[in-house]
């Protein structure tokens, strides 16, 4: 080893330390740059957080159900809006979906049979052709409550199989709050008052899922 090679040595070796030293600052400013600071409660926290349908029909059930109660159209005006023209009564009153409006609506009316999951009410002033089934459970089929509001759409959820939850997470919130006290089979007979929603497939007949029935 000569004179010449040991006087670069200690140079060399804090050439290395400083080239170390500044790759490791880059790294670490890299590291600062990727990361994103995510605010708990904030819209990015919601996202990452694991979708809780559970939660989710608790929160929007009494939001539906004030959106249905104001907005509620008397039945037999309804009907006959419908009749008159389908189209310009689903932009007046209802909400529209892929499927066809959904219809907020209030009418009272006497319990006639129970069949499955329905109760038929007969409702004074509407056609005899058009039946109106109010669903009284155990289960409750469809999305209608769910897209009464126009308000929750398929965008807000990361998948099909989320979306569809939402839906019955707010069914379930039906059965809880409006349907846990009543008995389905013993209605026949008395008279109810029912404000609910439903999606116009077939306008001879209606089946409504409530937000609320008021049992005479």
């Amino acid at each position: 080893m000569t004179d010449a090679t040991l006087s670069k040595s200690p140079q060399s070796a804090r050439s290395y330390r400083w080239i170390g030293i500044a790759a490791a600052v880059i790294l670490v400013g890299a590291m600062a740059f990727d990361t994103k600071i995510v605010r708990i409660g904030s819209e990015d926290d919601v996202q990452v957080q694991k979708f809780s349908p559970e939660t989710f029909g608790a929160e929007q059930f009494p939001v539906i159900k004030q959106n249905v109660e104001t907005r509620a159209a008397d039945a037999v005006e309804l009907a006959q809006a419908i009749a008159g023209d389908r189209k310009a009564a689903g932009e007046k009153f209802g909400v529209a979906t892929s499927t066809g409006p959904v219809f907020p609506v209030k009418f009272t009316g006497v319990v006639g049979e129970r069949k499955a999951n329905y109760n038929v009410v007969a409702v004074e002033g509407l056609p005899a052709e058009l039946t109106v089934r109010v669903q009284t459970g155990p289960a409750l089929n469809g999305t209608d409550l769910r897209d009464a509001t126009g308000q929750i759409e398929f965008g807000q959820f990361k998948n099909q199989i989320e979306y569809q939850d939402a839906g019955s997470a707010i069914n379930n919130e039906v059965k809880k709050v409006v349907l846990g006290g009543i008995d389905p089979a013993a209605l026949t007979g008395k008279t109810v008052s029912v404000i609910g929603v439903f999606k116009l497939v077939n306008p001879k007949s209606w089946i409504v899922t409530p937000v609320r029935i008021d049992v005479q």
